[in-house]
């Protein structure tokens, strides 16, 4: 499964020179702890989290006036976000993109492709698949496939996410276009496609 089908589309954006309280309202109304920062293209320049927006605010506000360091705090999303961040493409695999999030300590990934951010991948949005029944997986299979060839034409099955498809027409093609149709629905962790055996006389 690739990152285009899950993450979240459109992406909520943040432009560098957004006030750090706008771009706070911007995260909260949105439910979100953290958004791409891009220029006027909308080319990725970086992540900037909500620690980033407010930690040096709250960390001033708990000392006394006369512990505050000489330094001004951040007034944009430019001079707070302190994560700069490639991104990912929509090709990417989403276990790739788990990976990175562990390695990396972050909760969420740009997507971009060749005209900048295109959506953003969360960890709840890499729970989706997990989250998705079996049966669930089979009803969608099952309809993307009839969708191409009928319903009489295929069997499936599927178990903890892996679906195994029989063809029971014997079509090297059809196979090859299950493969590709099954491995793009939500949820799928594993394909495997077989041809029906001929029955035993």
């Amino acid at each position: 499964m690739r990152a285009q089908d899950v993450m979240s589309s459109p992406a909520v954006t943040l432009h560098p020179d957004r006030s750090v309280w706008d771009a706070a309202k911007v995260l909260s109304a949105n439910g979100f702890t953290a958004a791409p920062v891009v220029d006027g293209n909308g080319r990725l320049l970086g992540m900037v989290t909500a620690a980033d927006l407010l930690g040096d605010r709250a960390r001033r506000g708990s000392q006394p006036s006369a512990d505050l360091p000489a330094s001004t705090p951040a007034a944009t999303v430019g001079q707070a976000m302190t994560r700069p961040d490639t991104g990912v493409t929509p090709d990417t695999d989403v276990r790739d993109v788990a990976r990175m999030m562990l390695a990396e300590h972050v909760h969420s990934i740009p997507v971009v492709d060749a005209m900048g951010v295109i959506g953003v991948l969360t960890r709840r949005d890499l729970l989706k698949p997990v989250a998705r029944d079996d049966m669930s997986i089979a009803a969608a299979v099952r309809s993307h496939l009839a969708a191409y060839r009928g319903r009489d034409h295929w069997t499936v099955s599927v178990h903890d996410g892996a679906v195994a498809i029989v063809d029971d027409l014997d079509n090297a093609t059809d196979r090859h276009v299950a493969r590709v149709i099954a491995e793009a629905v939500t949820g799928v962790s594993s394909v495997e496609v077989s041809v029906r055996p001929e029955p035993t006389r």
